[in-house]
Formats: C-alpha cells, sequence, structure tokens
C-alpha cells in the first residue's frame, strides 16, 4: 500500500469524511510482499491536543509524541489494556533472586521498518544507548543502573545491573527499540526519521499540521495492521477537535472536551469511555526563586485554590482533587489530605513570609483550550489573595524548549508551571523520582520546581533498591507526607481519561498514562 493513501487523506480534509481511503487495489491473499490479508484499504485520522516534539522514543518528555511512537516502535516488553507488563519484541525473560540480571529470549523473524533485522546485538546497541549516562538523552534515568548487556547468543541478551532496581522491568518496557541502521545516528537525526518494529511505519511529519504512518506489510504479528494507516493531527483548540469527531473527519480524538459530554451521550455516531488515570494536574514552583524559596508563600498557594470549584470549572466535574505526589491510580499511594481552601490561611502565611500585599509572577502553560481555562481559573484564585499572575500561553514546543533548554537551575525563567505528568500505574519510581529527586533537574530530569530535600533524596535511593515491599511502602509514605509538607508544587487534581470515538472504529485505546494505543486498530463497516 505505501504511500499511495496519503493523498486520499489530504482530500478527505476538505470532504470531511470520516475516513481516507486508499487507492490501492483491496488485499483479498497474501502477495509476494507477505501483505496482511485482512488489512482494510482506509485510514483513521486521530485528533491530538498537542503538538508532537520528537519521534525519538528514547529521549522524549512528552506523552503526545510518545502516542505517535507507540504506533511505530515496540520494546522488549510492553503493556496490556489492563497496565500489565508482557512479553512483546521478547518471547520470554526471566530475573536472578538478587535482581540483578535480567535474560532476555528475542523473538526471531522481526524486521525493522529499513528492513535490517532485530537481534541481540541490536537489543544492546539500544540498551547501550540509554545506559550511556553521558549522552544526556531522557531514558538515561530509567537505566543508570545497568553496568553490562552481554551478548548470549544471537537472539539472547542478558543485562547486568550495579544494584538491584525495583522498577526495571517497567523500565524495560518503555524502552523502544530504534532500528539498527538508524541507531547511531546523530540525535536529531533520530528525532526526526523514526525506524522501529511496530505494526505501522512512519511516512511523513509536518510539523504543527499532521503525521502519517501507514501499514507495515512486513509485521512480524501476520494477522496486523488492520488499516492502511493513521493521521495524528494535532489540535489544541477544543471546539475544533470535537467537530472532527462530530463531522466524521476524525475516527477518534483525545482528549473529547469536558464540557461536552452530553452530547456524547446521545449521539449514535460516536462515544466516549471514562476511566480513571495516573495523570495528575499541578503547577510546580520554582523553589529556587523569590518567592517560592519560602515554604510559607507555596503552602499559602495551595490554600488559595479551591480544588472543588477547579474540578468544577475546569473537569467538567471529573476526576479527583489531588492529595499526595502521586496519583490513587499508583503503586504505594497515601493520602496526605488536600490543602483546606482557606483564602484568609493564605493570606496570613504570606504576610508572615513577608509578602502581605502579594506579589506578582508569571505562569507558563501549552496553547490547548484546557490548559488555558486552567491557568485563567489560577489567575482568578490566585487574585484574591494579592497575587498577580500573567498567563503565558505558548506552543508545545517552544514551551518544551524553555523548560529543558536549560543548561542549569540558574538559567532556569520559569517561575510557575501548569503542566501534567504521568507513569505506568506499577511504577512508582517513574511517578516521583524525575520530577521531584535533586538529581532531575532539566535539562535531562523533569523537576522543573528545582525541589530539593536530602531526606526525600536519600529515601527516593533507598527506595529504588529495596527488594523489601514493606520497606518501600513506608519509605514511599514518607516521601509523599514530606514532599506534600514542603509543598513544591500547587497540587491541583488526578484526571479522569476521556477519549471520544467513533462507532466503527475498535481497537484504539488509551492506556492509563493517556497514551494512546493503536497496535489493533480496526474499521468496522456495515
Amino acid at each position: 500500500m505505501k504511500k499511495q493513501w496519503i493523498g486520499s487523506v489530504l482530500v478527505s480534509v476538505l470532504a470531511l469524511s470520516l475516513f481516507a481511503c486508499s487507492e490501492a487495489e483491496e488485499t483479498g491473499g497474501e502477495d509476494e510482499g507477505g501483505e496482511n490479508t485482512g488489512q482494510s484499504d482506509e485510514a483513521i485520522v486521530i485528533g491530538v491536543n498537542e503538538n508532537f516534539i520528537s519521534m525519538d522514543p528514547q529521549n522524549t518528555g512528552d506523552g503526545n509524541s510518545r502516542t505517535a511512537q507507540h504506533s511505530m516502535f515496540e520494546g522488549l516488553l510492553g503493556f496490556n489494556e489492563e497496565a500489565e507488563i508482557i512479553p512483546v519484541l521478547a518471547e520470554d525473560y526471566e530475573v536472578n533472586d538478587e535482581g540483578t540480571e535480567y535474560t532476555f529470549r528475542l523473538r526471531e523473524g522481526v524486521q525493522f521498518h529499513d528492513g535490517s533485522p532485530f537481534n541481540a546485538e541490536v537489543a544492546k546497541a539500544n540498551i547501550d544507548r540509554v545506559a550511556n549516562q553521558d549522552n544526556g538523552i531522557r531514558g538515561n534515568r530509567g537505566f543508570q543502573f545497568v553496568s553490562e548487556t552481554v551478548i548470549e547468543d544471537d537472539y539472547t541478551v542478558k543485562v547486568i545491573l550495579e544494584k538491584p532496581y525495583s522498577s526495571m522491568l517497567d523500565k524495560f518496557a518503555t524502552l523502544h527499540m530504534i532500528g539498527g541502521e538508524m541507531i547511531d545516528a546523530d540525535d536529531n537525526e533520530l528525532a526526526m526519521n523514526p525506524v522501529g518494529t511496530g505494526p505501522f511505519q512512519f511516512v511523513e511529519w509536518d510539523q504543527g499540521s499532521s503525521l502519517f504512518v501507514e501499514a507495515f506489510d512486513d509485521y512480524w504479528e501476520e494477522e496486523l495492521p488492520k488499516v492502511a494507516g493513521l493521521e495524528y493531527r494535532p489540535t489544541p483548540e477544543n471546539g475544533a477537535r470535537l467537530a472532527m469527531l462530530q463531522t466524521g473527519e476524525a475516527g477518534y480524538i483525545f482528549p473529547y472536551p469536558d464540557q461536552n459530554l452530553e452530547e456524547a451521550e446521545t449521539s449514535t455516531d460516536f462515544s466516549v469511555e471514562l476511566t480513571p488515570s495516573t495523570v495528575q494536574n499541578y503547577i510546580t514552583m520554582n523553589t529556587m526563586k523569590e518567592p517560592f524559596d519560602d515554604p510559607n508563600v507555596r503552602q499559602a498557594l495551595n490554600h488559595a485554590i479551591d480544588k472543588e470549584a477547579y474540578l468544577n470549572v475546569v473537569k467538567a466535574s471529573l476526576g479527583e482533587e489531588l492529595d499526595s505526589v502521586i496519583t490513587r491510580q499508583t503503586a504505594r499511594y497515601e493520602s496526605q489530605g488536600v490543602y483546606e481552601y482557606d483564602p484568609e490561611k493564605a493570606k496570613e502565611l504570606l504576610a508572615e513570609a513577608g509578602y502581605e500585599d502579594g506579589f506578582s509572577t508569571t505562569i507558563w502553560g501549552n496553547s490547548h483550550s484546557d490548559t488555558m481555562r486552567g491557568m485563567q481559573f489560577i489567575q482568578q484564585q490566585l487574585s484574591d489573595i494579592g497575587v498577580e499572575v500573567e498567563v503565558q500561553s505558548m506552543e508545545e514546543g517552544t514551551l518544551h524548549e524553555q523548560i529543558y533548554g536549560v543548561e542549569g537551575p540558574e538559567d532556569a525563567e520559569v517561575e510557575m508551571w501548569y503542566v501534567s505528568w504521568a507513569a505506568s500505574p506499577g511504577d512508582t519510581d517513574h511517578a516521583i523520582r524525575p520530577l521531584l529527586s535533586s538529581t532531575q533537574y532539566p535539562p535531562t530530569g523533569a523537576n522543573s520546581a528545582y525541589y530539593q530535600n536530602e531526606d526525600v533524596d536519600g529515601w527516593i535511593e533507598e527506595a529504588i533498591h529495596s527488594g523489601d515491599p514493606e520497606e518501600q511502602e513506608r519509605l514511599y509514605g514518607d516521601i509523599q507526607t514530606q514532599i506534600y509538607e514542603d509543598a513544591p508544587w500547587i497540587f491541583l487534581a488526578e484526571s479522569v481519561i476521556a477519549p471520544g470515538k467513533a462507532s466503527n472504529v475498535e481497537g484504539i485505546y488509551n492506556l492509563s498514562t493517556g497514551t494512546i494505543s493503536v497496535r489493533n486498530a480496526e474499521i468496522i463497516n456495515d
């Protein structure tokens, strides 16, 4: 099928049809290239709320880029719809009793999209890339304890750790394998030219407009993929994204606008399925800048926000108040109680910190509708205690550069950042350490609050190397209590995932992190 269907996708934008139809002949049996016999000649348009930043799966910091990457890349392990870890490019694996050796038996006969083979040599090259702590890519933080990867035979690799790491299997489940010929390319080339083993292969990326992938005819699972391709279309404005689903221009959108759920309840053309998630909404405060270097100020801002009103106004009453540094769906969660909405107490704390007349600051966020509504709500609430907030919205790539394009804390201009984060439900480490360890400041980490607490740093290190579940429970409980008291964030909400799906689209769903899975995407025609 190759690129023949792309022109039809572009025409479909004008026609507002649900699917872009391929000009390729329908497949009634296996052709000389081994093409999937059950593949539809149609493609699905997916509307997302932000632009993509990078197609390098080992150096990605945003969930939206990961959504597109999931169509093209696979790892040794992965997650199923219930967030359980499952073998993918590894047929099987085993871990020694000490938790320091992970042996993977790889699937044979797998090809990358460029025709190069997947084998132990390529798996080792990928693991070595993320284990190299000198190259500055974001995948480093999950593989810093890898001391060596050993090829035992053509389809067996053993990964040896310096010491046990409780989240190692989760890290393997999020490490996507890059094509053997691309693994040595420079970072910029990798970011723009993805080559994986997934059911769909990269075709074209018009930044800010669309990203096209097409069916990979030599995919290792014979019955997949089931559609000719996908077009991901970034659409930050809620109304425009909803219109794509209403008119049939898109077969799937995420997120579906919370304010329009009643329409989905009565529609026969599309539906919305609401599920809890590990996505949390919060505002980082740069604790190295005045006035946010004073914990009284940070606690004051938490008391100044009515979380219930935030959920009603910004989230259409969907979700829960964020009462810890991780969500209720995340392993080892412990409620810390919600900061009570108390503007008078907030003013008292500001006065104690020397800001009885308030202060002025800025809040950054991306440009999509939900973020704008959230930042404006925060602006209004903080004005009631004398804190004047200037809202600065940016395109996602620009914002990403502002946050992560710094050399160190002294270069950071951010004051407050309206942001969300998600980790797989079992990976407590990923839910905390990248955001709140002092070893994880940008550019390689995501601790944009520049938070530092020696006790928390120590407890995190103990927890990730402990093999004792009870000790981990105690340590993560102490971590949550201390961070919530220190308040490096304004704690807002944990989200409910709400995708919109056309009635004749199946096999597409959101993981609990918000990432969209398209492996089994299918069009059901009457």
